[in-house]
């Protein structure tokens, strides 16, 4: 639709999207994170080489050694911290609203030298921040050999790479090699849409919905950690907030059954949600 009828979307400015207002249950409070940027994709190709031969003889140090190596060295390593516009007003927001020792664990968060130490102590909510704190890599499809009996002599492992805004593909090399050191050939094979800067104008319109909604609950502006197509209407100078609320209660975790054969929500939070994107909508002023 961007590329072939961009003449549709002539005049807008403003978007609603997916991955925004899922009700979040930390400390005894309800937390509304709104989706205001994403990361960027950043798919790599890492290629390891060395002696091939016979599968009879031995083969020690050789391309699937050097793999071996590069995973177990991906497994075990962070790239470095970096705390992004909305994550921090994000993370600062949370931290306001909290107790002890909730607060003092969001803060350490917010300091780049205690960041990794301090994601340990948030449990679940640790695995979501891990993402939003760093630019991030994962291996996900090995390639290599052509017989069972025959050692290859090139392998490749291919990285499914997310850029944090603000970053671009020279970053993501450039903290890689640093961590997987000067020899492996690594090659970017695709990189996603670059991001616009935050737009928060439209915040206080979502965030005033939920309120009444919802009263006592805090909406938090966020960032995606995947990517949602806010990044084509980007391109025609459309900023798009991550909004489909879902007052779901506290003991009900909807993460296991996304894009599962049972995934479900609460009838109520869905007609919850439809109230609060329709009262956005009347309201929006552009």
């Amino acid at each position: 639709m961007v590329d072939e009828h961009p003449d549709l979307f002539a005049g807008i400015r403003h978007a609603i999207g997916e991955s925004g207002g899922v009700a979040l249950h930390l400390g005894g409070r309800r937390f509304y994170p709104i989706m205001v940027s994403e990361k960027r994709g950043c798919q790599l190709q890492v290629t390891l080489r060395g002696p091939g031969g016979h599968g009879s003889i031995p083969m020690h140090g050789g391309a699937m050694a050097r793999l071996g190596r590069l995973l177990t060295t991906l497994d075990s390593i962070r790239l470095p911290v970096h705390i992004t516009t909305p994550v921090r007003v994000q993370l600062e927001g949370m931290r306001d609203a909290l107790d002890e020792p909730l607060k003092s664990r969001l803060s350490a968060v917010l300091d780049p030298a205690r960041t990794d130490a301090a994601l340990a102590d948030l449990g679940p909510l640790s695995r979501g921040l891990d993402a939003s704190l760093h630019n991030t890599v994962n291996a996900t499809i090995l390639s290599g050999g052509l017989k069972v009996n025959v050692i290859p002599s090139e392998v490749q492992v291919q990285l499914d790479g997310r850029l944090l805004p603000g970053f671009g593909p020279e970053d993501m090399l450039r903290e890689l090699r640093a961590v997987i050191g000067p020899e492996p050939e690594v090659e970017v094979m695709l990189v996603g849409p670059a991001q616009p800067e935050i737009d928060l104008s439209q915040f206080e319109l979502f965030a005033s919905v939920l309120k009444e909604a919802d009263p006592g609950c805090v909406p938090v502006p966020s960032l995606v950690t995947g990517g949602t197509d806010a990044r084509h209407f980007a391109r025609l100078g459309i900023r798009t907030y991550g909004f489909l609320p879902l007052d779901i209660p506290p003991d009900f975790n909807s993460s296991p059954t996304i894009h599962a054969a049972d995934e479900r929500v609460p009838v109520s939070s869905l007609q919850f949600g439809a109230e609060c994107v329709y009262e956005a909508v009347m309201r929006y002023q552009g």
